[in-house]
């Protein structure tokens, strides 16, 4: 492949920070920049920390 064929080369996914720690994203752990922060996040996920609001559940709900 020369060099003017890699210069038209359109990236799959625009590149952006990572939502952890602020660096570059990597390609193998994207949206992240490593397994730490990808693991850090989902931590977060299992432990209970990232929660979507809900309505208050009645008495009469739960039956």
């Amino acid at each position: 492949m020369t060099d003017n064929n890699t210069e038209k080369v359109v990236p799959l996914r625009p590149r952006r920070s990572c939502p952890e720690c602020g660096k570059p994203s990597d390609r193998q752990f994207f949206p992240f920049c490593s397994g730490r922060c990808k693991d850090i996040d989902l931590n977060r996920w299992l432990s209970g920390s990232y929660v979507i609001p809900g309505r208050p559940v009645d008495e009469a709900d739960e039956e």
